[in-house]
């Protein structure tokens, strides 16, 4: 066994000749400890949180989303030759998406139109997040859509009336007509079909979905689309799924996943996350300059014990890593127990649910999510370590000058 380790080890278990000693160790334990149980439980909501932002996502968004860069819409007959000539595309549906004004009786409002092919429910999962009626874009002669919670409730319209809602889109091809203004918009009727609710605003508050054909005729596009959106056979790797169709369409097109589709809301989730860590790790560091008392008291303590591993040879280096273990061990001990804690209370956590979000249920979900990630760990115990290094260096390099 090393011998510094081993000197370490048996003055941080024996007994002191001063109690108070044996004290601020535990404090400086204590203190490292819940600084890591802290950082393991807040690390773990933040992902819990992200995961359960991601399944709202999963439930709208297609695996797969190919966009043309530099242009709103592009001639999908190229691209789709490619992704049926590929036995890992599972389905796909071309989507055509353009602001319009809606309008049912006196109220209207701005809406993003989405206009998709027949293909599109299965494509995505919008089924399971329907909130009223059915996902239906026809019925016999009549159009019909689907729409945002958020924007039928605003409208106060619904699946229970028998008056459509008016789509408005200004005229691509045309001049704007100064004596007929209204001459200079294209008009579509669409019935309400079903509501979904995806709990995000920019979905629930503004969409509106329709047959593709429909948005083409009031947008003016013959067989464009604005993005062609894919499902994946299962145990298709996607990663090397999105490498071989970039490379396959050229830097003319964009590929993203479910992550990418949303990457600014998921990087300032990261963000947020990180930027606690940060915050923690310094109160973390704050908690681990108790191992500098802790290591001095011990120094004064242990006065007489340094001369006689000096009489029998010790050399300063040998001083400094007994009392640079010394400190490490502190930490490592807090880090131990700290991650075990906070493991166990987010275990109890996603199991009972104890630390409630609000009790008015008017979230999302009752009790704060959380899901511990290994990397996560192991990042905390790498910090707690790195932290107790530091503090352990100034009383362990100064107690080895003295005794130079």
């Amino acid at each position: 066994m090393n011998f510094p380790f081993y000197i370490a080890r048996r003055y941080l278990l024996a007994k002191k000749s001063v109690s108070a000693i044996n004290i601020i160790s535990a404090i400086s334990v204590c203190g490292v400890a819940v600084g890591t149980m802290a950082l393991v439980c807040v690390l773990s909501v933040f992902n819990g949180f992200q995961g359960l932002v991601e399944d709202l996502f999963s439930n709208f968004d297609p695996e797969i989303k190919v966009t043309a860069v530099g242009s709103k819409v592009f001639d999908p007959d190229s691209v789709l030759q490619i992704l049926e000539s590929d036995g890992r595309v599972a389905l796909t549906s071309c989507v055509l998406e353009e602001n319009a004004l809606l309008q049912f009786g006196k109220k209207q409002m701005p809406v993003m139109l989405k206009g998709v092919s027949d293909d599109y429910a299965q494509v995505t999962d919008i089924e399971q997040i329907l909130y009223d009626g059915e996902y239906k874009l026809r019925e016999g002669d009549f159009y019909m859509a689907v729409g945002g919670v958020g924007l039928v409730h605003t409208l106060g319209s619904g699946m229970h009336y028998v008056r459509p809602l008016e789509l408005y889109a200004p005229k691509r091809t045309k001049k704007v007509n100064l004596m007929r203004p209204d001459k200079s918009f294209n008009k579509e009727i669409v019935f309400m079909s079903g509501v979904f609710m995806v709990r995000q605003d920019k979905y629930d508050n503004n969409l509106l979905i329709v047959p593709i054909d429909l948005a083409g005729r009031l947008f003016e596009y013959e067989s464009q689309v604005s993005s062609i959106e894919l499902r994946l056979k299962s145990g298709t790797d996607i990663k090397s799924f999105k490498k071989d169709l970039r490379a396959k369409l050229g830097a003319g097109f964009a590929v993203k996943d479910k992550y990418e589709q949303q990457e600014d809301f998921f990087k300032m989730m990261e963000i947020e996350k990180w930027v606690t860590y940060l915050i923690l790790s310094f109160i973390l560091l704050i908690a681990a300059f108790n191992i500098i008392g802790s290591l001095s008291m011990l120094i004064i303590d242990k006065k007489d014990d340094i001369k006689y591993l000096q009489y029998l040879g010790a050399r300063p280096k040998t001083v400094f890593r007994i009392f640079l273990y010394e400190g490490w061990l502190i930490s490592i001990i807090g880090a131990v127990v700290g991650v075990l804690f906070g493991l166990l209370l987010c275990w109890l956590q996603a199991e009972f649910g104890w630390v409630r979000v609000n009790s008015g249920g008017s979230y999302i979900v009752d009790a704060y999510p959380v899901k511990v990630q290994v990397m996560d760990i192991i990042i905390i115990f790498v910090t707690v370590l790195a932290l107790g290094f530091v503090s352990a260096l100034y009383p362990a390099r100064q107690v080895a000058k003295v005794e130079e």
